[in-house]
């Protein structure tokens, strides 16, 4: 029986959420918070010498400087500005305490040598392994933490079930979400050249309680040699910051007016 309520407010939820206008969740862009994924004690992935936590800081810095010198009325929030270690849950809390109107987690992914592009996810059901493989393997950061269970409502990063049941979070910001990652993988696959896997959905835990659209970048893969020689150039983190700020300042200008 449950089961199959479950099933059915699914459906609705989804089909409320297909058909809902975008104007039903306009608002002005006045803050932005900017998260560096991984740190400290949880380095996330790697390659020969590439570290997810080093190349992640160097590009949501990056990027936050270019916000702050070109758009000077918006306010920029760092979920960490150095190689600490901060919970999945405080980097949503930041969010939300400075009542920010998007939130940008920046990553890179880890894979197959031969896998390779930028992928930009938002929270919803995954529609595929391989979507869920990354959404594990960013969650699982959280046996990392004290108390996880109670901070995330007994969640287990290890079980499919527990990335669906919570992954119909965030689904008034699901259109905006959309919308700007949309523009952030135009942006890398135009302006950069690079490879887009496209937009995703699947339930990542540091995009579950922030309460405004939200975006997970994955800049490419550690794990592929090539890319982790792109991923690690400092000129290279210019142009991939660069491209983030110029899908927020599209995203911006569309819903504003």
């Amino acid at each position: 029986m449950k089961k199959n309520l479950y099933i059915l407010f699914l459906f609705i939820t989804l089909s409320l959420t297909s058909f809902s206008p975008l104007g039903q969740h306009s608002y002005k862009v006045r803050t932005i918070v900017i998260d560096a994924g991984h740190g400290g004690k949880d380095p996330g992935c790697h390659g020969t010498t590439g570290v997810e936590a080093k190349v992640t800081l160097a590009v949501a810095l990056e990027l936050g400087r270019i916000i702050k010198e070109n758009m000077p009325d918006t306010k920029v929030y760092y979920t960490r500005m150095s190689d600490n270690f901060i919970e999945l849950h405080d980097r949503a809390d930041i969010a939300n305490r400075n009542n920010a109107d998007l939130f940008i987690s920046i990553h890179c992914n880890s894979g197959p040598s031969a896998a390779y592009g930028t992928e930009t996810y938002v929270m919803g059901l995954h529609s595929s392994e391989d979507n869920l493989a990354v959404a594990k393997r960013e969650n699982e950061v959280v046996l990392k933490e004290t108390d996880y269970k109670k901070n995330y409502d007994g969640f287990d990063p290890k079980s499919p079930q527990a990335h669906i049941l919570f992954s119909l979070y965030q689904n008034a910001y699901i259109e905006n979400s959309i919308l700007v990652a949309s523009k952030i993988e135009n942006q890398f696959a135009k302006r950069l050249g690079r490879t887009s896997r496209g937009v995703k959905q699947a339930g990542f835990l540091v995009l579950w309680k922030t309460a405004m659209p939200s975006a997970l970048v994955e800049l490419g893969y550690l794990t592929n040699a090539a890319e982790e020689k792109y991923l690690t150039n400092k000129t290279n983190q210019v142009y991939l910051a660069s491209g983030i700020y110029r899908a927020i300042k599209e995203y911006k200008t569309q819903i504003e007016n």
